[in-house]
C-alpha cells in the first residue's frame, strides 16, 4: 500500500476569497505543531486557525505541565486568543498577533517554530524535521466530508516531526527532543464550529514514532465491545469500523490497517479524558500490532468550539519488541456525551 502525498508548497496554501465571492463562514486552514518534555511532564500544543471568509484567525500556544489541568487556566501558559487578525505572510513565515512564528525553512520538510511571550514567562525556538513524507488526509472527524464548503481546492496533510529546541518556562529552561506528528487542513468546513453538537462517541488519534522502523497513525472511537463510555449513548452500526483512518509502517513497508480495537482502562475523575489505553491494530496482511499508552500530561485545550478537546503526552510501548514512545494523544467529544460520562464518572 502506497500512501498518498501533497506537494511541499501545500503548506503554504492558504486562500482568500476573490472579491465578489462568498465562503462558508466555517471554511477554516488549519496549522498544528507540537513537542514534548516527557521527563518534565510537559506538552506543548500550537495551533493557527484561519478563518477566510472574514478573514480572520484564532489560535496560539498552550504548554501544560502534569495531568491536573481541567480548566484551561490551569495550564502553565496559555496564550490562545479567539480573534485575532489575519497572519502576517511574508514569504515562507507565517507570525499571528499573538507572536507565533512559523517559518517554512523547507516546505514539506523541515519548519522553525517559535514564540515569546515577552514577560519572561514562556518562550520556545524549535525546529521540526520530517521524519515521514508529507501524506495527505482527509477530513478529522467522521462526517466532516459530507459538508463541503464552496471552494474546489480542499485537502490536509500530516506528517511526524523530529522536535528539537529549547522551552524556557517560568524561569526553568529544557532542552526539547521528540517526535511528533504535525497536521494542517485547508479550504475545509468544520462541522464543531457551528453551532450544534454532533451525534458521534468520542474521536482518539494516537501517533506513535519509535524509529523508522516502526511508525503507527489511527484515530478511532472506543471499541463496542470494551465496555465503551459512550454505551447506552449512542448506537454503532455492527460490524462497523471503528477506525476513521489508520496505517503503520513496519519494517519499511507501509500497510493498510483493517480493524482496530481502542480500549480505555482508566479515565481522568475531572476531566474524563483516558490516561490509560491500549490500541489493537490488524494490518491487511493479518499482522496485529498491540499498544499499551499512560497519560503523563493532559489538558483541557480552547481549540475546538462547541465541544471538549483534550490534548495530553501519552507515554506509549510496543507490545512485540518492548520499545516505548511518547507522542501526542488527543481527544474530541460533543455535549450529550459529557453529560454521560459525568454521570457515569462522578
Amino acid at each position: 500500500m502506497g500512501l498518498a502525498t501533497h506537494p511541499p508548497e501545500s503548506d503554504l496554501v492558504l486562500p482568500l476569497p476573490e472579491a465578489g465571492e462568498t465562503w462558508d463562514p466555517h471554511t477554516i486552514h488549519t496549522h498544528y505543531f507540537g513537542f514534548a518534555v516527557p521527563e518534565a511532564r510537559i506538552g506543548a500544543f500550537l495551533y493557527v486557525r484561519y478563518q477566510p471568509a472574514f478573514p480572520l484567525s484564532q489560535g496560539g500556544v498552550a504548554l501544560f505541565r502534569g495531568l491536573d489541568n481541567v480548566h484551561t487556566t490551569d495550564l502553565a501558559h496559555l496564550d490562545y486568543q479567539m480573534t485575532m487578525p489575519w497572519p502576517t505572510v511574508e514569504g515562507n513565515v507565517i507570525t499571528t498577533a499573538n507572536g507565533l512564528r512559523i517559518e517554512f525553512l523547507e516546505p514539506g520538510r523541515k519548519a522553525r517554530v517559535s514564540y515569546d511571550a515577552g514577560d519572561g514567562t514562556a518562550s520556545f525556538d524549535t525546529i521540526h524535521e520530517a521524519v515521514t513524507p508529507l501524506l495527505a488526509r482527509g477530513h478529522i472527524v467522521p462526517g466532516e466530508d459530507d459538508h463541503h464548503g464552496t471552494i474546489s481546492a480542499t485537502g490536509g496533510t500530516e506528517q511526524f516531526m523530529h522536535a528539537t529546541g529549547t522551552l524556557t518556562l517560568d524561569g526553568e529552561t529544557f532542552e526539547i527532543d521528540s517526535y511528533y506528528p504535525r497536521d494542517r487542513s485547508w479550504g475545509q468546513v468544520r462541522q464543531e464550529k457551528r453551532g450544534g453538537p454532533r451525534p458521534m462517541p468520542p474521536v482518539s488519534w494516537t501517533p506513535m514514532y519509535f524509529g523508522d522502523d516502526l511508525i503507527f497513525n489511527q484515530i478511532s472511537v472506543e471499541h463496542p465491545d470494551a465496555n465503551p463510555g459512550w454505551k447506552g449513548v449512542f448506537e454503532f452500526p455492527e460490524g462497523a469500523p471503528t477506525h476513521h483512518f489508520a496505517w503503520v509502517v513496519d519494517g519499511g513497508e507501509t500497510k493498510e490497517i483493517v480493524r482496530v480495537r481502542r480500549e480505555v482502562l482508566e479515565r481522568h475523575p475531572t476531566n474524563y479524558m483516558s490516561t490509560r489505553q491500549t490500541v489493537e491494530a490488524e494490518a491487511a496482511d493479518g499482522v496485529v500490532y498491540r499498544f499499551r499508552g499512560e497519560a503523563i500530561a493532559a489538558a483541557n485545550v480552547p481549540a475546538w468550539p462547541n465541544a471538549s478537546f483534550r490534548d495530553s503526552v501519552f507515554r506509549w510501548e510496543d507490545e512485540r519488541t518492548g520499545r516505548v514512545t511518547h507522542a501526542t494523544c488527543q481527544e474530541l467529544w460533543y455535549d450529550r456525551y459529557q453529560r454521560a460520562i459525568k454521570a457515569r464518572i462522578g
